[in-house]
């Protein structure tokens, strides 16, 4: 299939279609609103449902419904949106049930504004909600990678019986650039707890459930749940690297990877920098950044946040190298320029 001129928005949903969602339920907010305005015209022509719900708070639990009965089911929405779909997403990881949510981020705290933002990777990547769990987190640097990890995020998803979270921005939500969609058949898995009916006397009743209250019982789902996310956290890591045997090390990811990967391509050997781009969030790249920061002058955080990535980046770096921080907030977005002047700074600094 040759490559078309396609938006973020409008690509994330057809490529969930193409992989086999037949369910989404969302509420409009901006800048995601492509998103459930494409579902809504193109699901009832692949046989599927589509329903604009009355609140993020009811969308997040009819997600919780559809998953229950084993559809590969959807929601999209944007930060103060996600924030309210928080409880469900809890009741969702402790019933283990898989589903996609797009968060295409906007600037916050509060009703922030409508321009680019990573201010949400706390909330995407530390659970969210309450309780002890995770969610899959993946991020797009460009609209093709925003189709390819949307079709995974729902494969990974039924593996795992988890949530899995597209962590994406309003910059690559709402451009176009050329980018290839493809059918994707869905990766097979045993669905045998989905509530779909009890004629099948031969085995137990499906009941999908958040509510342990024997602690015993509530602590052995919860270290279950523990073991599956430590088999993600083994083989699930994604990134892309370039130029990271470079003595300085950007580490970005989603729109300011893009930017920060311009600059190692048009100077990175005159400057010296390389990049990490994380392409999963959770599970964090920790060893491999370990890794590269072995003997390294210096490892710069760049974030559209006043700094969020960077407790990880710390973590994994476990102070082989100074690391240092990047970050514009409030929708500013920051220039090739800038991150070029950047490195600058800190070569002059060492």
């Amino acid at each position: 299939m040759s490559k078309q001129f396609l938006k973020g928005n409008e690509a994330i949903a057809e490529a969930a279609i193409q992989c086999g969602c037949r369910y989404f339920f969302g509420y409009p907010i901006t800048p995601q609103n492509e998103i459930p305005e494409y579902f809504s015209k193109r699901l009832p022509e692949v046989g599927g449902t589509f329903i604009q719900a009355e609140s993020e708070v009811a969308s997040i639990n009819m997600v919780y419904g559809a998953a229950g009965a084993g559809a590969r089911v959807m929601t999209s929405s944007s930060s103060p949106g996600m924030s309210l779909k928080m409880e469900g997403l809890s009741y969702i990881a402790g019933a283990d049930l898989p589903c996609v949510i797009a968060n295409i981020v906007r600037s916050g705290p509060g009703l922030g504004g409508l321009q680019p933002s990573q201010g949400d990777y706390f909330q995407a990547v530390r659970g969210g909600g309450h309780g002890d769990y995770r969610c899959l987190v993946y991020s797009p640097t460009t609209v093709q990678e925003a189709i390819d990890l949307t079709q995974l995020a729902f494969d990974k998803a039924d593996e795992y019986r988890v949530p899995a979270i597209l962590l994406s921005d309003a910059i690559i939500g709402q451009m176009m650039e050329p980018a290839e969609l493809r059918e994707k058949v869905a990766l097979k898995t045993d669905k045998s707890w989905a509530t779909v009916g009890w004629k099948d006397k031969s085995r137990p009743r499906a009941v999908i459930n958040s509510l342990h209250l024997d602690p015993v019982e509530l602590e052995t789902k919860n270290l279950n749940r523990l073991a599956r996310y430590k088999l993600i956290e083994d083989n699930e890591v994604m990134y892309s690297a370039i130029g990271a045997d470079r003595d300085i090390l950007i580490v970005a990811y989603g729109i300011m990877a893009r930017i920060a990967r311009a600059v190692v391509v048009d100077h990175g050997e005159e400057l010296g920098v390389g990049l990490l781009n994380p392409l999963t969030l959770w599970p964090y790249p920790y060893k491999v950044l370990n890794s590269l920061a072995d003997g390294k002058k210096a490892v710069l955080c760049a974030e559209l946040s006043i700094g969020q990535m960077i407790d990880d980046v710390k973590i994994a770096v476990e102070g082989k190298a100074p690391v240092m921080f990047y970050g514009r907030t409030g929708g500013i977005v920051p220039t090739e320029n800038d991150i070029y002047n950047e490195i600058l700074r800190i070569k002059e600094a060492l």
